[in-house]
């Protein structure tokens, strides 16, 4: 018999917690909800949701010691996922109505207002994966993600200069201007799109996810 992997949906106050464990779920996972420090780190998989403003959200991880629990995972090459605000916290800092935010500083960047004609970008959106990405297994350029979002990391900076490295996976998607829409980079993935919320194909993306851990 197999045994279920075991995913941790961090519950910090900020994300569709319940929306997230579904999902996860029906993608073949155990699943708990719970912000306790030591379920989280023992966990096969981390997912850290997040709705809102990009300082509540980095207020609300710091209450609930998410800082450390996605940093000493990370260490450790633990799995991590962020999704939506759960991702542009892991950037260096987020900029909000003139406030300027720290972030997780896992990736250098900025999170700052999308540029486009219709904001929030509300709705299904095809997004540009690498060839090989792992994210994005046996999935069609054409699918659609779901959207709800007024911030975006509209440049990547991050250089990798070690030949022995494997450079992180960028996924792009346009809405007005192109911004970032999902990263891989080893043990952390995240997406600025809701895979929970996005059907069929967002099934198969935390189902590559889940089997990865």
């Amino acid at each position: 018999m197999t045994t279920k992997k075991k995913v941790v949906v961090l519950d910090y106050g900020f994300g569709n917690v319940r929306s997230a464990e579904r999902a996860v779920a029906r993608a073949g996972a155990e699943v708990e909800i719970t912000r306790d420090y030591d379920a989280a780190m023992a966990a096969d998989g981390l997912l850290v949701p997040g709705v809102g403003a990009f300082a509540a959200c980095m207020a609300g991880l710091k209450a609930a010691r998410g800082d450390w629990i996605v940093d000493r995972r990370l260490t450790g090459g633990r799995p991590v996922l962020g999704i939506c605000v759960g991702m542009q916290v892991l950037f260096g800092r987020g900029i909000e109505h003139g406030v300027e935010t720290e972030g997780l500083d896992e990736w250098p960047g900025t999170v700052g207002p999308l540029k486009a004609d219709v904001v929030p970008h509300m709705g299904w959106n095809t997004v540009e994966a690498p060839a090989d990405s792992a994210m994005f297994a046996g999935l069609s350029p054409e699918e659609r993600y779901y959207f709800v979002h007024s911030y975006a990391v509209h440049d990547w900076t991050l250089e990798v200069t070690n030949p022995a490295l494997r450079a992180p996976l960028v996924t792009w998607t346009t809405h007005g201007e192109r911004f970032v829409s999902a990263v891989e980079n080893g043990p952390l993935w995240a997406t600025q799109f809701h895979p929970e919320k996005s059907g069929d194909a967002g099934a198969q993306l935390l189902t590559n996810w889940i089997e990865t851990l």
